[in-house]
């Protein structure tokens, strides 16, 4: 409990930070970028199933909170990856030293939502691409942006995208979304799921998180679920 009240903490502080010095840094958390379609896609599936994908854009709280609101996403864990198993931990992956980073697992019906088109969710509201470790108040390479594919079609779809979308220059920035190989997915600790639900008071949560919800609801009503 103790650990879980000092993160809190740190959190809470960071978010107070962020509303202190400027709004803007908000804005950077939550960019809301207007983006084509990607060009290269997988089509819907004819039949209900499951598909994962793992994804990586600043703290997993927002990631987790706006993914949870897609058509189509059964389920979306926060937890860690691009390192090993046993520094898979909040404490030891925060020093930025371990090579992971706070990442989401995404399941989701194939049926009804496309891989591009949760790319397009994850390129244009859940996270900046342009910036190189770190998102909004947060700095580190656990803070990276990263999609870890599992397959040769998810590799394909991605790099795509991020080479129509620098070509488009819908950023004023090169992307800078490493796209790489899936290794392992751990799941972060239990107090760490769902906090955006858990916790919409918290300043934090407030300034930089639920801003990202509300811009997928505005930006891209066709694919937002209310909750």
């Amino acid at each position: 409990m103790e650990g879980l009240v000092q993160i809190t903490l740190r959190h809470a502080l960071r978010g107070l930070a962020a509303f202190a010095v400027t709004a803007a840094l908000a804005c950077n958390a939550a960019p809301a970028v207007t983006i084509p379609n990607p060009e290269v896609d997988q089509p819907l599936a004819k039949s209900k199933g499951t598909e994962t994908m793992v994804l990586a854009g600043g703290c997993f709280w927002g990631i987790q909170a706006v993914f949870e609101h897609v058509k189509g996403v059964s389920h979306v864990t926060a937890g860690y990856s691009g390192g090993s198993a046993g520094t898979a931990e909040y404490e030891t992956v925060s020093t930025g030293t371990t090579g992971h980073a706070e990442s989401v697992q995404i399941v989701y019906d194939p049926s009804q939502i496309s891989y591009g088109q949760l790319l397009k969710v994850y390129f244009s509201v859940a996270h900046d691409p342009t910036q190189l470790n770190r998102q909004g108040p947060d700095a580190g390479t656990q803070y990276r942006s990263a999609i870890f594919y599992a397959s040769s079609d998810q590799k394909g779809i991605a790099e795509a995208y991020i080479d129509q979308l620098n070509k488009a220059k819908v950023y004023p920035a090169p992307i800078v979304t490493q796209v790489v190989a899936l290794k392992a997915f751990y799941p972060a600790e239990g107090y760490h799921q769902d906090y955006a639900v858990h916790h919409p008071n918290d300043p934090y949560i407030r300034i930089n998180d639920l801003p990202k919800v509300e811009h997928l609801r505005e930006k891209l009503p066709e694919l937002y679920v209310g909750k």
